[in-house]
């Protein structure tokens, strides 16, 4: 297996979670919060898809698909676009307010989309590749992605978890 067709695995296990969780759900059922201060199904799908898409698009040097792809329009959440769910409180996360889950897949989606097909493009050697000097140790592409699959398999576990307390609960 290369390291190409690793991430994009670990990508496309974080996508299945992504539809499954966000399947045939309501807005409210979306937006259900087990307490006022808990994320929603909405928000930790958006949250993660966010993440995905900033921190892929800077290490590929790419414009998000947030902005490039007219979803910040679609969504009209009252956040700044540069917003991705990192530092946001409880009046943020209900701010996370979706029509259908549709929305969310299809940004999720095209996030993947943009993600496989700059993950399809690397080899072993780039994963060394310092890409934040902001960090001591300074982050290298490989420990990013990791962190990004990491990230994105958490939330998209959590989004799981709060569908089977609505279905099931």
């Amino acid at each position: 297996m290369t390291t190409a067709e690793l991430l994009a695995d670990a990508l496309g296990r974080v996508r299945e979670v992504v539809h499954e969780a966000t399947d045939n759900l309501t807005a409210d059922q979306l937006a259900y919060r087990p307490t006022p201060t808990a994320n929603s199904i909405a928000w930790l799908i958006w949250h993660l898809t966010r993440i995905q898409d900033d921190h892929i698009a800077a290490v590929a040097g790419v414009e998000q698909t947030w902005t490039a792809g007219g979803w910040a329009r679609r969504f009209d959440l009252p956040f700044d676009d540069a917003a991705h769910g990192y530092g946001q409180g409880p009046e943020d996360v209900g701010a996370v307010r979706v029509p259908t889950g549709e929305l969310l897949t299809g940004y999720h989606d095209a996030v993947y989309q943009h993600s496989l097909t700059y993950v399809q493009t690397l080899t072993d050697e780039d994963l060394d590749r310092i890409v934040d000097k902001n960090w001591d140790p300074p982050v290298t592409l490989g420990v990013r992605l990791v962190s990004v699959v990491a990230d994105d398999l958490q939330h998209a576990g959590q989004a799981a978890y709060l569908r089977g307390l609505l279905v099931t609960g």
